[in-house]
């Protein structure tokens, strides 16, 4: 294995090792099995969002609306269910609506060709506000009795949950590395107008990911909604930073064409366990933001300090074949 291709993941894996040799040491209890599963659990959805950002940011776009979708699909699926919807369609259901969501943004991004950015904020609002006013800011109560993990009790619905994320995780990993929409997606973010050249169609490619992503939002809207008694219409706040700080710090270039869903692990795993180590080691948790914005700066330092020095390299040896 040429490790130097993943330059970028071992570093966000160096710091969370540090993370973890730090809480260690501080709070020992920090690895009971009871935490580690809650961790588990509790950054699965998170998992899933940041698999589908890091296909969006692979193609050089960004998401910033999937806080609003969570929130949306975290409700409907509450309603689905106290409307008899059975638990085994609720999956499918929520899949296809976070799908829809994600399309809107792709036909306006991928076809229409406007900035992701700016649509994606423009949604994060359009969808959060209508949420509000259809609910009037309540909560989903009085949930059928199957509905709390999925009806399978607690043990068996959080581990269904964790083995759903690495499944989603193993097959989308798989995708990029061995399948020709894999390299597609590479290749539009690398440089979209020589990937059109050589046949692809980068607008149905920014569409198609931007589906995905929406899908993904779903399917982790559903996973988290089934672990409580309620549904709150507020879900998803700050979820897309969690999000794209999972990418970035994993190792994904900003700019499109660069990363690997197996640095977007080790970015989410990273990020995840900072509030609940802070907890553990008796230090405020409100620093949690603090120290996630820092990670995420020295993540985009490092990785603009890595292309200045690949240019720098590449430049040298144009001069030494020039000679």
């Amino acid at each position: 294995m040429n490790l130097g291709r993943y330059k970028r993941e071992l570093a966000a894996a160096v710091a969370f090792l540090l993370l973890l040799i730090m809480v260690g040491i501080s709070a020992p209890s920090f690895f009971s099995a009871e935490n580690l599963r809650d961790l588990a659990v509790n950054n699965a959805p998170t998992l899933l969002i940041a698999i589908g950002m890091t296909l969006v940011i692979l193609v050089g776009e960004i998401d910033i609306s999937v806080g609003s979708q969570f929130a949306v699909c975290s409700v409907v699926a509450g309603e689905l269910a106290k409307a008899g919807v059975p638990v085994g369609l609720l999956l499918p259901c929520l899949i296809l609506i976070g799908a829809a969501m994600g399309a809107i943004n792709g036909l306006l991004v991928g076809w229409l060709r406007l900035p992701s950015i700016i649509v994606t904020l423009a949604m994060l609002v359009a969808w959060r506000d209508a949420l509000r006013w259809v609910t009037e800011g309540t909560w989903v109560q009085n949930l059928p009795a199957n509905f709390q993990w999925f009806g399978l009790g607690q043990t068996v619905g959080q581990l269904l949950i964790v083995v759903i994320a690495l499944i989603v995780l193993v097959s989308f990993s798989w995708a990029l590395r061995n399948l020709g929409a894999g390299r597609a997606i590479y290749a539009v973010g690398s440089d979209s107008e020589a990937a059109r050249l050589a046949g692809v169609e980068p607008q149905r490619v920014v569409f198609g990911v931007f589906v995905l992503m929406g899908a993904l939002v779903g399917l982790a809207a559903l996973l988290n909604a089934v672990r409580f008694s309620v549904v709150p219409s507020n879900a998803g706040l700050g979820l897309e930073l969690k999000a794209v700080a999972a990418v970035v710090v994993g190792g994904a270039a900003i700019t499109g064409g660069r990363g690997t869903l197996l640095g977007t692990l080790i970015g989410a795993a990273l990020l995840g366990t900072i509030g609940t180590a802070l907890t553990f080691a008796g230090i405020n948790p409100f620093w949690e933001k603090a120290i996630q914005g820092a990670i995420i700066l020295a993540a985009l330092v490092s990785d603009v300090a890595l292309d200045r020095l690949r240019i720098s390299d590449f430049g040298l040896r144009s001069k030494e074949l020039s000679r």
